[in-house]
């Protein structure tokens, strides 16, 4: 019977005058239909007499035209209701595959952040106040809460991390093919070499004193035992200023400059104060009232501070004959650290007993009463380097001795520390660059080094090293790029480490100049 069913398929195939309504049959299909006929087959063996013959119905076929029907399984081993099976699961009717979740999206916040032009730029932000920065983020969180802060779209799935240890072959194979690229300069060229060594003979090795300073006309003044001697920076002539009679018994302590560098302020350990015109070479005047040694001095306008070994603080009016018109009784013990603030509006005073006392200027008058504003306990050894922030007048920088070794930051409005950082070594001066907003840091033990930290983070920028004893005394140029440090090793070593790049300050006058026209024509409009 096979053999029949067999040629009655290669006879329909091989005619021509049937309709084409069905394609060949799958194989499957096929193995499918030689199945049932095998069934059909064994059921007409058994039982001839009730099954017609597959002659008269496969002609019974041929005559209506069409082939033998499919199976009723559409799917093998699928059931007549069944559908093909899937394991992808629906796309969530809320999301689609681009924005899976589109509840906690902060579509207003965008719409706000890309129309809102007058946003603030990092360089502003600094410039203000930590007190105007606390105000507006208070605003601002009462205002937009922290929508701005969050992301415009989110999404439910996080990509998955990858396991610990593993590299991906990819990444390093393209990264090596790719062509070399110019990379930005991120940190500038600081040379670890001084520019210039200078000898100091019989400079004092005292940690409470301040024996250098160099004033805005370019004469660097040193004071060496009992005698000052002027260096002028442009042409290196030296000059000596004075010499002091009782060379054995006296020497000079500290010196300082005038904002104008005209005259220069020398402290004795007498307890006097002397006023030097450079120009003349010649003594102005000489102001007593100290009972010991004067120790740090600090200009404000015509106001001449003085701080002294017991702990007083005079302030000396240079245009009357009466110059002392005020006291401040703050300290215990030595003062080792004066500093009046840029705007005139503070004085910071630093002392042996680890005090740090913040003196606020009156209307019109000096405070003469042991009244501090702000007093600060923080430092755990004497506090003899003191500057203030360039930028923002309000902030102070202040460092701590051998058992200290800390620099920290307060905020003089509200009397806030703003922070610390460990150095590991003694601080005895700290100056500011307004260039790059940096702080430089002379230590002594016990590495004898110059730091430059980055503000506000601290993070390190350089190391400069040379010294062979403590580095006790530093002062800025006027132009701001060099740094001289005094050591007890007898040297005066001249650091290049603030060298301003031309392209990048042609570049920042071009855009201050655009700026500057800019609100012109607002202005004007």
């Amino acid at each position: 019977m096979a053999y029949f069913d067999l040629e009655n398929e290669v006879n329909s195939a091989l005619r021509m005058d049937l309709p084409l309504t069905r394609g060949p049959l799958m194989r499957w299909q096929r193995r499918e239909q030689s199945q049932v006929s095998n069934s059909f087959l064994n059921s007409s063996s058994s039982n001839s007499s009730s099954v017609k013959t597959p002659n008269k119905s496969l002609n019974r076929s041929q005559s209506s035209g069409t082939l033998s029907k499919t199976p009723k399984n559409k799917t093998p081993g699928s059931g007549g209701r069944r559908k093909t099976p899937s394991n992808l699961a629906k796309t969530p009717s809320a999301g689609d595959r681009f924005i899976p979740n589109r509840s906690t999206t902060e579509f207003d916040a965008a719409h706000y952040k890309l129309c809102t032009q007058n946003t603030i730029s990092s360089e502003d932000w600094s410039m203000l106040s930590p007190s105007q920065q606390e105000y507006k983020k208070l605003m601002n969180e009462n205002l937009n809460g922290d929508a701005l802060d969050k992301k415009i779209i989110s999404c439910n799935m996080k990509p998955p991390q990858a396991p610990e240890g593993y590299q991906n072959n990819l990444r390093v194979l393209y990264s090596t093919g790719k062509a070399g690229v110019s990379v930005k300069k991120t940190t500038r060229h600081i040379p670890q070499q001084p520019d210039r060594i200078l000898d100091a003979p019989e400079i004092l090795d005292d940690y409470y004193l301040r024996l250098i300073d160099w004033s805005a006309q370019n004469l660097l003044a040193v004071a060496l035992g009992n005698s000052v001697y002027l260096w002028n920076a442009s042409h290196g002539d030296i000059t000596l200023l004075l010499q002091l009679e009782n060379a054995g018994d006296e020497y000079v302590s500290c010196v300082n400059w005038t904002e104008d560098g005209s005259h220069l302020a020398v402290g004795l350990s007498s307890g006097i104060v002397e006023l030097w015109d450079p120009a003349q070479q010649k003594r102005l005047r000489s102001m007593s009232g100290h009972p010991a040694r004067v120790g740090a001095l600090s200009w404000n306008s015509y106001i001449l501070s003085s701080g002294c070994r017991t702990g007083g603080i005079h302030h000396h009016d240079v245009r009357v004959a009466q110059h002392h018109v005020g006291t401040l009784l703050g300290h215990t013990q030595e003062v080792c650290g004066l500093e009046w603030s840029p705007n005139g509006k503070y004085l910071a005073s630093g002392g042996n007993d680890n005090l740090i006392n913040i003196w606020q200027a009156g209307s019109g008058s000096l405070l003469t009463a042991g009244e501090t504003l702000h007093t600060f306990n923080q430092h755990q050894a004497a506090v003899k380097a003191l500057a203030w922030c360039p930028w923002q007048n309000n902030v102070l920088a202040s460092g701590g001795g051998t058992a200290d070794r800390h620099i920290r930051f307060w905020n003089c409005n509200n009397g806030v520390n703003l922070g610390a950082v460990d150095t590991n070594s003694q601080v005895c001066a700290l100056l500011w660059s307004p260039e790059y907003k940096e702080i430089i840091s002379g230590h002594g033990y016990t590495q004898n080094q110059l730091t430059i930290w980055k503000y506000p983070t601290m993070t390190k920028v350089s190391e400069l090293t040379g010294h062979t004893a403590r580095v006790l005394h530093m002062c800025l140029s006027p132009d701001g790029t060099t740094v001289v440090s005094a050591g007890a090793d007898e040297t005066l070593r001249l650091w290049k480490c603030f060298d301003i790049d031309e392209t990048a300050k042609k570049t920042k006058s071009k855009a201050m100049k655009s700026e500057t026209s800019s609100s012109l024509m607002v202005h004007l409009r």
